[in-house]
């Protein structure tokens, strides 16, 4: 796939994107304006490429427009622009760290949440049936959904942390090398060096720091709930298992760096390392 996939690149010019509604993309995405001049061009043209590979649908009457694909695109590379590649190597060409994304071509975005049909076995084996209501979905080698309300709000949402693009794409990220019927674990692929650690080391030094940052998120979230504490910041849907504290956590650290930071010191080192391989991590012993 990813073979195949950066032949094509190579051969296929993508289109230039507008001058006038790359500017109205960035405007609509204030947490894009920190990036330098050089990081919004090769925004831009990670942006065209993975334009030019992805199939955008409407569903429900819904028209999806140059605008919205572009906001998409823009919000889906943000987290692309310095990383290593999937296979935990540098790349050889900017484009190819879409190939974090090679795993599916289409995207559907619907008016508004969708509504689920959930069920699960409890430990007694009773089956419990509920429907839950969805902003995003992402597929483990299938098509990716968004709700274009949850998408179009993004800017006015980046204060408490929320972007259901980066979230679902961050899932994306964390289900690559998946077997069958494995569920994600908010443990991507590492790159090469991360933190200045072998491979093995750094594996389980993510794991440990995620696993001990979730418990204390877990612990807040029951607070809240039980004993009338304060609410924690993020959306407490990160207490709901590891891979959605990888993706919730994630949102955060793009949209509200600063905030992110105060709230979850311990993992800036691990999100830095990762997001910005290309410019090298902060280096720990191991």
């Amino acid at each position: 796939m990813s073979w195949w996939t950066s032949l094509r690149r190579r051969w296929r010019r993508p289109a230039a994107v507008p001058d006038a509604l790359w500017s109205r993309t960035l405007n609509a995405l204030p947490f894009l304006h920190t990036l330098t001049p050089s990081e919004r061009t090769q925004l831009r043209g990670l942006c065209a490429h993975f334009l030019a590979e992805k199939e955008f649908t409407g569903a429900n009457g819904l028209r999806v427009t140059d605008a919205m694909a572009l906001s998409i695109a823009a919000q889906a590379c943000r987290p692309l622009l310095h990383m290593h590649g999937a296979d935990g190597h540098p790349v050889r060409r900017p484009a190819d760290v879409l190939d974090w994304y090679d795993d599916f071509v289409g995207i559907v975005l619907q008016p508004g949440a969708v509504l689920a049909r959930r069920e699960v076995r409890d430990h007694t084996g009773v089956v419990h049936q509920y429907t839950e209501a969805l902003a995003g979905e992402a597929m483990d080698g299938g098509p990716l959904m968004l709700s274009w309300e949850d998408v179009a709000s993004a800017g006015e949402r980046a204060a408490i942390g929320h972007n259901v693009v980066i979230h679902e794409f961050v899932h994306k990220m964390d289900m690559r090398e998946l077997s069958p019927g494995d569920h994600p674990q908010g443990a991507p692929v590492l790159p090469d060096g991360f933190l200045g650690m072998a491979r093995t080391a750094a594996a389980a030094h993510w794991h440990r720091v995620m696993s001990e940052a979730s418990a204390g998120f877990r612990e807040a979230v029951a607070m809240a709930e039980r004993f009338g504490g304060e609410p924690p910041w993020l959306d407490d849907y990160a207490a709901k298992d590891a891979a959605e504290f990888f993706a919730v956590t994630c949102e955060a650290y793009f949209v509200s760096r600063e905030r992110f930071a105060a709230e979850f010191p311990t993992l800036m080192p691990l999100y830095d390392g990762f997001f910005n391989a290309a410019q090298g991590g902060a280096r720990i012993s191991a």
